[in-house]
């Protein structure tokens, strides 16, 4: 009798225990769309190669085709992956653990600080302001002023917007735009950067006055043993899935120095297939990591929570617009995370990326 009970109770403590691992809340946001009225909000994630990283046949004189496909889109609000100036600001006032972050991700302000006499945050809420009661017709002299804030406020991206916004005659010193500004503007619109030659260009191309910074690198860490964590996720990134990876962007560096070329790595980063090749070849890879100090679910941990506060960065500015037709420039590694994360919103609709650059 009591071994019957034994077996009893082992059958039970079983089957709880896979039921707990088995466990799925039945609710799922993703099912429950909306709005009842009005136009939701249509997304398009658009997965990039980081223009930085391209091989010199790249030219920004490629990027035609593309414009032609995003412009035909109409989006009226474009995001990118870059940090905004109030959260640089943060850092800046933090810099025990963001010294390498500030140094590397943020805009130095200090010349449009002097010369506008503003601080970030100052600046910030001018920019709020004057975007606000924005004119249809605003003058040279008002974009140069705006050029200014938002230089001040770290928004270089923005700024930038509204400096391609100028017919070139007016691309000149005036308004609080010293030398050294108007040098800074004139080296961002040639610079190897998607923020800038697409972004931007893209933003002053559909008549937009800004850009919007979604990226955030607050959950970066100080690793106590970093060269153990990097030889850790050496190891993990020795497999054949980042073997398939590096193959398909040789073959497609081959052909960057045209338009066409440039296109078809624009659809092989936003085919459905790669989110599953870019995990399984990095962050799937990562976790199965046997480091005792479990560097690879460090790693993942970091990325997961890099792209949920990303994703919220987005759906915060969404909440702002409803209804607005947003594109989101972003590293093609976060694009399957982003269109995931983004699905579970209520009144966000995904649209897709294939369709709009075929």
């Amino acid at each position: 009798m009591l071994n019957k009970l034994i077996v009893v109770l082992v059958a039970l403590i079983s089957s709880s225990a896979i039921a707990a691992a088995d466990y799925r809340p039945e609710f799922n946001p993703s099912l429950h769309k909306g709005p009842e009225s009005g136009t939701p909000n249509e997304v398009l994630v658009l997965g990039t190669h980081h223009f930085a990283a391209l091989p010199a046949n790249f030219s920004e004189k490629s990027l035609g085709p593309l414009f032609d496909r995003l412009q035909a889109w109409k989006p009226q609000v474009i995001m990118i992956e870059t940090l905004s100036g109030p959260q640089c600001d943060f850092m800046r006032r933090y810099t025990a653990r963001y010294e390498d972050e500030v140094k590397t991700y943020c805009w130095n302000t200090e010349a449009a600080n002097k010369a506008s006499g503003l601080d970030v945050p100052t600046a910030t809420v001018e920019i709020e302001k004057l975007i606000a009661s924005w004119p249809a017709s605003p003058t040279a002299a008002q974009r140069r002023h705006l050029a200014l804030l938002f230089l001040a406020g770290g928004e270089s991206a923005s700024a930038l917007v509204q400096w391609l916004r100028l017919p070139p005659s007016e691309r000149v010193e005036g308004d609080g735009l010293d030398k050294t500004l108007v040098e800074q503007l004139q080296a961002l619109a040639v610079k190897r950067n998607e923020r800038y030659l697409l972004a931007a260009a893209l933003a002053a191309k559909l008549g937009l006055e800004r850009v919007v910074a979604m990226d955030d690198h607050t959950a970066d860490f100080d690793v106590a043993d970093d060269k153990g964590y990097q030889e850790a996720l050496q190891r993990t990134w020795n497999n054949p899935a980042i073997t398939k990876r590096n193959a398909q962007d040789q073959a497609l560096a081959a052909h960057l120095d045209d338009g066409e070329g440039v296109l078809a790595m624009y659809r092989s980063d936003n085919q459905p297939e790669q989110a599953q090749l870019v995990y399984d070849s990095d962050f799937g890879a990562a976790l199965k990591d046997q480091s005792v100090q479990q560097f690879g679910r460090q790693y993942v941990g970091y990325w997961e929570a890099r792209n949920l506060r990303m994703v919220s960065n987005v759906r915060d500015t969404l909440a702002m617009t409803p209804g607005k037709r947003t594109l989101i420039i972003v590293g093609a590694s976060h694009k399957g995370y982003f269109d995931a994360y983004l699905n579970m919103m209520h009144d966000i609709k995904l649209a897709d990326a294939e369709a709009v650059l075929h």
